[in-house]
């Protein structure tokens, strides 16, 4: 490595292919009076952008509609207490503070909605068909093989109450639960950065914009809206067409599939739909169909996903 190396000058302009995100101009687009976002910041680095807003929350430094965007991180987490990193700006780290209105038991649907959301983003900015494996990962086809380009994990936490010590001013003074919504996606990995090799990136699926900034500003945009419409329908999947969207989107159903559920158990069979809860459903070989709520899918009939980005 020589003195003037990209990898030791330090510089935020160090690599001219992966530019640095404008948080004053996505502050601009995105915060507004009458906008779900409130706040946005960027970070240089950290571990878990998930973990950074869970414990600005707790602490009461932070409000519902916050945005935490990382450029990179170095302990991304997703499902099953798994890590994960990545090159620095060579994707979208981001997450974001909820505070639903709806019953509690619907705030399962929040992973899937990000899904969608994200699903619709890509779509429109990026020019990629995005498919959507139960429960929480984003999918591209890179060269005909099924890659998985991004993660999504929703956590729950709480805010101080109104009028608590460190408590927001808004706060509402009947509720402090929140979710910690994160996204981590791909965009710029070359095949040699990738964290396994049946990982993928929005690159190597040819995307027709690799901009992280619009990137970014689509995919808040489109969690904004399907956040609306299941609020307004007072988180009815059905209602609010998030449940139609999802199932239309989802690779998952219609697959062979082995659920490895919790506790060690393992049900192998067909995912023959979504229902109202965001359970999968599996039919088995026995002609019994089971709902499941948590677990790890693995696609046994068709190509089969990677491992990829985590908030």
């Amino acid at each position: 490595m020589t003195p003037n190396s990209p990898e030791s000058s330090g510089s935020r302009w160090s690599d001219l292919n992966r530019p640095p995100l404008d948080a004053s101009s996505l502050r601009r687009a995105l915060v507004r009076t009458d906008s779900l976002w409130t706040s946005l910041d960027v970070v240089d680095s950290t571990g878990s952008t998930n973990s950074d807003l869970v414990d600005r929350a707790r602490g009461g430094r932070a409000e519902e509609g916050a945005v935490l965007v990382a450029e990179e991180q170095t302990a991304g987490r997703g499902r099953l207490d798994r890590t994960w990193s990545a090159p620095p700006r060579s994707g979208v780290f981001v997450s974001v503070l909820l505070r639903p209105s709806v019953p509690q038991e619907r705030w399962g649907w929040l992973p899937l909605l990000a899904g969608v959301a994200a699903a619709t983003a890509l779509a429109r900015t990026a020019g990629v068909d995005t498919g959507l494996k139960w429960p929480n990962d984003l999918l591209v086809e890179i060269e005909g093989v099924e890659r998985k380009i991004g993660g999504i994990l929703a956590e729950s936490t709480s805010l101080p109450p109104r009028g608590e010590k460190g408590g927001p001013e808004g706060a509402r003074p009947d509720s402090s639960g929140a979710v910690v919504l994160g996204m981590g996606l791909n965009v710029s990995l070359s095949s040699s950065e990738l964290p396994v090799p049946a990982a993928g990136s929005l690159v190597l699926a040819a995307a027709q914009c690799t901009d992280r900034d619009p990137l970014l500003r689509a995919v808040l945009r489109s969690v904004e809206d399907w956040y609306g419409r299941w609020s307004a329908a007072d988180g009815d999947a059905l209602d609010s067409g998030l449940l139609e969207a999802y199932a239309a989107g989802c690779s998952t159903l219609g697959r062979t599939v082995r659920a490895e559920l919790p506790g060690g158990e393992e049900l192998v069979g067909e995912a023959v739909a979504v229902d109202s809860d965001g359970r999968l459903v599996i039919g088995t070989e026995e002609g019994v169909q089971r709902p499941v709520a948590a677990g790890d899918i693995v696609h046994l009939r068709g190509h089969g996903g990677g491992t990829a980005g985590g908030p």
